[in-house]
């Protein structure tokens, strides 16, 4: 079951990474989403050290540490579904909202494969 989810979580990650490349900034999340793919794919073969696990699931909260005030803002806003529509340059919370939430999800990626490690 352990590896079904891997291989499920790389391929979501995987399908992240590339959904970033049409972005002005899409090397950063793609390098952020290809590794946490990679990390989930490379648990299936090698038992990565949780301290490394450990390491990258900070680094991702740090990051998304950077975006919470967008997101706060985005919380105030009334219409929420903007949120699923296209960028707007004059509400940069909705894409920082964005960054956020994929941060989380990604860190949260990580917590299972730290959960699930055995070193």
């Amino acid at each position: 079951m352990l590896k079904i989810v891997n291989y499920t979580l790389f391929v979501i990650f995987i399908c992240f990474a590339l959904l970033q490349l049409n972005d002005p900034d899409g090397w950063i999340w793609f390098f952020i989403y290809f590794l946490v793919a990679a990390i989930c794919l490379l648990q299936n073969f090698i038992s990565i050290p949780r301290f490394v696990l450990v390491i990258v699931g900070m680094g991702l909260l740090a990051y998304a540490a950077f975006h919470i005030s967008l997101f706060l803002d985005y919380l105030k806003t009334e219409h929420k579904e903007e949120i699923f529509g296209a960028m707007v340059y004059e509400k940069p919370y909705l894409e920082g909202t964005r960054e956020f939430i994929g941060l989380l999800i990604a860190a949260a990626a990580i917590l299972y494969q730290t959960k699930s490690s055995k070193s």
